[in-house]
């Protein structure tokens, strides 16, 4: 899978003709907020994990938080653990600094983390590592088929305290 498998997926939607091809890239929420010239808030990192079993599972948030480990474990019953660099690729069909949710494998569920609600409109990644959608986050919840929302981030800033 690639933008090609997510722009077939977003044509559902007619929002195939949405995704931006940027000539930078966007592989990390850095380089995206700054190529877009918007907060690293806005950015919609996925974060793959393994799942109890030994599934994958797509956590999507705002680029501005980190995984709360506490919360995960009660939100799903196991600590979390990302997925190898191989294993993104093998599983989601997407390479790492291009992982989006959409256009996912049926085994792999997507769950929205609720530090995405804060903002008008975010930006997912769309298969590469310079392709993004503006989407609200009722238009990624829909798109994403996901599994709902949850409370599993903190704001990155909250490490500090």
């Amino acid at each position: 899978m690639s933008i090609e498998t997510a722009r077939a997926y977003l044509k559902k939607w007619n929002r195939d003709g949405d995704i931006r091809e940027l000539k930078v890239s966007t592989a990390t929420v850095a380089l995206a907020a700054e190529a877009l010239g918007v907060a690293a808030g806005r950015i919609a990192k996925s974060i793959s994990l393994y799942v109890k079993g030994g599934g994958a599972m797509l956590l999507t948030t705002s680029g501005d938080t980190r995984l709360d480990n506490r919360r995960f474990k009660d939100q799903f019953g196991f600590s979390p653990k990302m997925l190898s660099a191989e294993d993104v690729l093998r599983r989601t069909g997407h390479s790492v600094g291009g992982v989006c949710p959409f256009g996912l494998p049926k085994d792999v569920a997507v769950y929205l983390d609720e530090s995405l609600k804060r903002f008008e409109t975010i930006f997912p990644a769309c298969g590469n590592s310079n392709a993004m959608i503006e989407l609200t986050p009722d238009e990624l919840n829909q798109y994403a088929q996901s599994r709902g929302w949850v409370s599993v981030c903190k704001l990155a800033e909250d490490d500090a305290a």
